[in-house]
């Protein structure tokens, strides 16, 4: 059956029966950019129809129409008994980061399975397991006969490695995901070189940053006053200066790498082209640089803005700059961007109280130094963790030989089983849930 076929469809098995709601769009080839890096429809619903139930009972797969051609937002549906408390979310992006082969010890794309049952894969860390761990965890708690009191949705989002722009912000700006009744998302963490897993309640935001100076171009052997390249290198050392004494808090154990705002330049752009390089004996009269900047939701947003107007791009000395990406550190209330993980928040207490029943633990709550998914749902206000169970693991995220051993990832089941019985189980409100009532 072609993927045309499926759409709007009931599709029937011994196994159980799904409802597809698709977009003939998926059915057109992948672009370019998503053809080797994303998962496509068909491997997404050979994916669900491997991992479906035994069981007799309706499971739904929704999807929203793509935004762009081959790249959907698939969203699996497990009813509650009481749909009237607010859902749960288990969100995965299945895009991966590319990977330069000739420098990883197995094929990237391969999953190799070592003597040590390490499995080489992109992705096997960030963020393909957790994704197969929702599954075969809901698979084990429907095969146990388990009942989820609250409604479980499972949605596989595109584009997170880019932003996350064509897929988890327009799904959770959308009718569709205001018509969930979303209560908690759990989205990706990090893995743990320690016998603790880790457990993120926000995130830094991202702020790419370009800083451009201009000045007179003249002959390479005369000095000048406010050169682009003498404007542009003040700044950088400015730059250097604060990203310098961030970093020092780190190294002295006085915060985390979530707590700080870390500054990388990532470009430097300047000098006249020519045939066989740069002209050599012409100042240029433009030059500039890319800076990565991430804000913890603790920081005072208002005082670095202040900084890079006045000490990093001063308009005194012929700078300007712009945002490539700017991601406010508040939510729509005017809030930090964070879940509470006090009393406050029972969702945290589950998480805790679900990990401490299978025998394992939980670090103390960490601030996500990069960026995921997660925070487009926290901007909305929603209690969004973010948890990958990987314990005694190598961070490898986007790096070479990118591994996750298959006995950590089997673990890795368990615990999500037991998080999301946890969950589903949950019969009272929260403070959060009360309040949207009222509203």
């Amino acid at each position: 059956m072609s993927e045309r076929e499926f759409e709007g469809t009931t599709v029937h098995s011994d196994r159980m029966q799904l409802q597809l709601y698709a977009h003939p769009a998926v059915a057109e080839a992948p672009t370019a950019r998503s053809s080797r890096y994303s998962m496509g429809t068909s491997s997404m619903l050979s994916l669900f129809y491997l991992y479906s139930s035994p069981q007799s009972e309706q499971m739904m797969i929704l999807r929203s129409s793509p935004v762009r051609q081959g790249e959907p937002i698939v969203l699996l549906k497990w009813p509650g008994s009481n749909p009237n408390l607010p859902s749960i979310l288990l969100n995965s992006h299945t895009d991966v980061v590319p990977a330069e082969h000739h420098k990883w010890t197995h094929p990237p794309f391969d999953a190799h399975v070592d003597g040590n049952g390490d499995i080489y894969a992109r992705g096997s860390q960030d963020m393909k397991c957790v994704g197969l761990q929702y599954l075969e965890a809901i698979r084990r708690l429907k095969s146990s006969g388990f009942q989820p009191l609250r409604t479980v949705y499972l949605s596989f989002v595109p584009d997170e490695e880019i932003g996350g722009h064509d897929g988890a912000e327009k799904f959770a700006d959308s009718d569709e995901f205001k018509k969930m009744n979303v209560g908690i998302v759990l989205d990706e963490g990090l893995a743990s070189p320690n016998e603790n897993y880790r457990a993120f309640y926000a995130e830094r935001s991202p702020w790419w940053l370009v800083i451009r100076a201009t000045g007179a171009p003249g002959h390479g052997a005369k000095l000048y006053d406010n050169t682009a390249m003498e404007n542009i290198l003040k700044s950088i050392e400015s730059v250097r200066r604060f990203r310098a004494a961030q970093f020092d808090l780190v190294k002295s154990g006085l915060k985390s790498e979530g707590e700080v705002i870390s500054v990388n330049m990532v470009f430097l752009k300047a000098g006249t082209p020519s045939p066989t390089g740069f002209v050599m004996n012409l100042q240029p009269s433009e030059a500039e640089a890319g800076f990565d900047i991430r804000i913890p939701p603790t920081a005072d947003q208002v005082s670095l803005e202040k900084r890079i107007a006045e000490e990093w791009a001063p308009a005194s000395r012929n700078m300007t700059f712009e945002f490539k990406q700017k991601v406010s550190v508040y939510d729509k209330f005017g809030k930090p961007v964070l879940t509470a993980t006090d009393s406050s928040n029972p969702w945290w207490t589950l998480l805790e109280e679900a990990v401490k029943k299978v025998n394992e633990k939980l670090g103390r709550p960490e601030i996500f130094p990069a960026s995921t998914d997660a925070r487009y749902f926290r901007q909305l206000g929603l209690p969004a963790i973010g948890f990958s169970p990987m314990k005694n693991t190598p961070i490898l995220l986007h790096d070479h030989n990118e591994f996750l051993n298959q006995a950590e990832y089997l673990r890795g089941i368990e615990i999500y089983e037991s998080i999301i019985k946890a969950y589903a189980s949950f019969n009272e409100h929260t403070r959060d849930e009360d309040r949207k009532e009222e509203l």
